[in-house]
């Protein structure tokens, strides 16, 4: 099957300014992505940035980079501008690949294509991983997906779904039972068509209380499946500190 890849990647960021072009391994982070993106088999590879020294960094190496509007509200909007601009086909498929994921495997990026490739039934696809602990389960950073039985979202919340009625008796703080919940992978799969229709929808409530964007689709009725990652991703960087994590990591 053949499918896209589109990078979206900022400039700016409050946490690690310039991150797309800090330093890891002699390179800049985005470069580390868009190997990922290579590996994955695409038959396509975009930067999607908002700064040319991005897309000159990019460019350097023989990567495809393309500018796009500095006012852009999200990578979705982003990655629905390069499509249009490059004229591809409403079935057209893409992946989303944040530009903060050097530890994404090749297998998940391609495998969220295959899922939406294989669902007709399905307008988005994306990837999930049982939580771990306790503390991940609780943790409003960590992003929790349910399902129904075929694979389809139910909802996404960084609050702990599914809740356990009957392992927190005292309330929140006395939860003990995490076991069966799903952890989010933030890698998508769109057709061409729906890239078109989400940058058309008006923020929803849902996306305005938990600031997560895929509650737009599904406010508006698009049916999201959910997989099993075949691979576990590695952590992003959104730090300083998540950088040199990642570093070590990518020493092993």
């Amino acid at each position: 099957m053949r499918f896209k890849v589109v990078i979206p990647a900022r400039y700016t960021s409050q946490r690690l300014p310039g991150k797309p072009l800090a330093q890891l391994h002699g390179k800049p982070l985005i470069l580390h992505v868009c190997e990922r993106a290579r590996e994955s088999g695409a038959d396509q590879v975009v930067v999607a940035t908002d700064d040319e020294r991005i897309q000159d960094a990019c460019r350097a190496v023989g990567v495809t980079a393309e500018l796009t509007r500095v006012d852009h509200e999200s990578g979705t909007d982003r990655i629905a501008e390069v499509a249009k601009r490059a004229g591809w086909n409403d079935e057209d498929i893409v992946v989303n690949l944040q530009g903060d994921e050097p530890l994404m495997p090749a297998r998940a990026i391609r495998q969220v294509a295959e899922l939406l490739n294989a669902r007709s039934d399905a307008q988005l696809a994306t990837l999930c991983t049982p939580v771990n602990s306790l503390a991940e389960y609780l943790n409003p950073n960590v992003v929790k997906v349910v399902s129904d039985r075929s694979g389809r979202a139910l909802y996404f919340s960084r609050a702990p779904i599914p809740w356990n009625r009957d392992g927190a008796d005292q309330g929140l703080n006395s939860q003990r039972k995490w076991q069966g919940a799903c952890r989010h992978i933030g890698l998508y799969a769109y057709r061409v068509a729906t890239l078109s229709r989400l940058t058309e929808l008006p923020v929803c409530e849902l996306e305005r209380l938990e600031k997560l964007e895929q509650l737009r689709a599904m406010w508006d009725g698009m049916h999201v499946v959910v997989a099993a990652a075949d691979e576990t991703p590695g952590p992003s960087v959104d730090t300083r500190e998540d950088l040199l994590q990642v570093a070590n990591l990518m020493k092993v």
